[in-house]
């Protein structure tokens, strides 16, 4: 008999919330870059996104959500929340404030309900994939599910690319 996958805290909810998704596992004893998980498991960049935690100045965290191979633009994540400005926090504090670990973090479940923010790019995909809420884990799911079942929303936040033309 197989042995049965435990469900992370992040797949609890989304069955609690009546929400599909699919999960994706993949072997990883340390921390990998989702670049490279994307390549292992031959997933398009524009899909699968990454979860980055800032601190504003008035000492809120704040959760963005972006595309793996995109960095986040600080000065437009804070405009996005109302800040002066944001800053990523050291990876030593990512358990403490979320509950998960550099790797396995994802916006549903966090310890508290921060603030998220989903980068715009979203809206154009019929599905994402996100960290499922452990290292060699994800779960695939509607975007308008995620915006939901994280409490997000959705802004510019991607730095542009240098010599990209603005439309």
């Amino acid at each position: 008999m197989a042995k049965k996958e435990p469900k992370t805290n992040a797949m609890r909810i989304l069955e609690k919330e009546k929400i599909r998704f699919e999960i994706h596992r993949y072997e990883c004893e340390e921390f990998t870059d989702g670049v490279a998980i994307a390549d292992m498991l031959g997933q398009p960049y524009d899909k699968v996104f990454k979860t980055l935690v800032t601190e504003g100045k008035s000492r809120q965290y704040f959760v963005f959500v972006i595309p793996i191979a995109e960095e986040l633009d600080l000065k437009k994540a804070a405009k996005a929340v109302g800040e002066k400005s944001v800053e990523m926090i050291h990876v030593k504090d990512i358990n403490k404030v979320t509950g998960y670990i550099r790797g396995g973090c994802t916006a549903i479940g966090m310890k508290k309900a921060y603030r998220t923010v989903v980068d715009e790019s979203v809206k154009n995909l019929e599905t994402l994939i996100v960290s499922g809420g452990k290292r060699g884990t994800q779960v695939e799911l509607n975007p308008a599910d995620y915006l939901r079942a994280c409490k997000g929303s959705t802004a510019d936040l991607i730095k542009d690319k240098r010599g990209r033309k603005n439309d």
